[in-house]
């Protein structure tokens, strides 16, 4: 125990049981690994984990918009469009990609991708998806979580001066912006998590997203 403790230590309590085993092994200490296992058990010595690391995608803002669309169902296409930001690691590091989706027909009419999570991000997959769609004042509800981008100021004045109603969901209720989230795990799961991404690879890639259908 006393040799256990001396790797434990030099390690900065890195080591679980086998890496320990290995090392007393390397300075000529025959054990078995159960034998480690057991010990360090019953002195409470257990590796120290590091968490996976998970960017922040939203910071949570006041929000002054109301929920639109908690009872509203889309009877047609650019009546409801609903927005998320999603997290792609390439090679540079991590690119940050938001999209805005119609609801009734699931598809992309607007994205855009940046290293940073400013404003501008939510407020060009916008711009894109009014240049796209051009709908008229008042027709659409854009849903979004309460992150600080979509509860700013800027972002607010993007869509009313556009005829678009800022709507936004409860803190903590991934239900209300369920088709968003629901688009962006499908996305990881059939392309971005298949290879390996430098960023420009990425954007390239995206000029199809919005065919990129799925029946969430």
């Amino acid at each position: 125990m006393e040799q256990i403790r001396r790797v434990f230590a030099a390690n900065k309590g890195r080591y679980g049981s086998p890496r320990v085993r290995q090392a007393l092994r390397q300075d000529g200490i025959e054990c078995g690994e159960n034998r480690v296992a057991r010990l360090m058990r019953e002195n409470e010595m257990a590796a120290q984990r590091k968490k996976a690391f998970r960017p922040r995608t939203t910071v949570a803002g006041k929000g002054t918009a109301p929920n639109l669309i908690k009872d509203l169902e889309p009877s047609g296409v650019d009546q409801i469009w609903v927005s998320d930001i999603t997290y792609v690691a390439t090679v540079e590091g991590w690119l940050y990609l938001a999209t805005v989706i119609d609801l009734a027909s699931r598809r992309v009419v607007g994205w855009a991708t940046a290293d940073h999570l400013r404003t501008e991000l939510v407020t060009d997959a916008l711009t894109m998806a009014i240049q796209q769609r051009r709908p008229a004042e008042g027709q659409v509800v854009f849903h979004s979580d309460r992150g600080s981008q979509y509860t700013s100021a800027r972002f607010r004045d993007l869509c009313l001066s556009n005829g678009i109603l800022p709507s936004v969901g409860k803190t903590g209720i991934c239900f209300d912006n369920a088709a968003a989230e629901s688009f962006n795990a499908t996305l990881k799961k059939e392309l971005i998590h298949l290879h390996v991404w430098s960023g420009m690879l990425f954007k390239t890639r995206l000029v199809d997203l919005e065919g990129f259908t799925r029946n969430l």
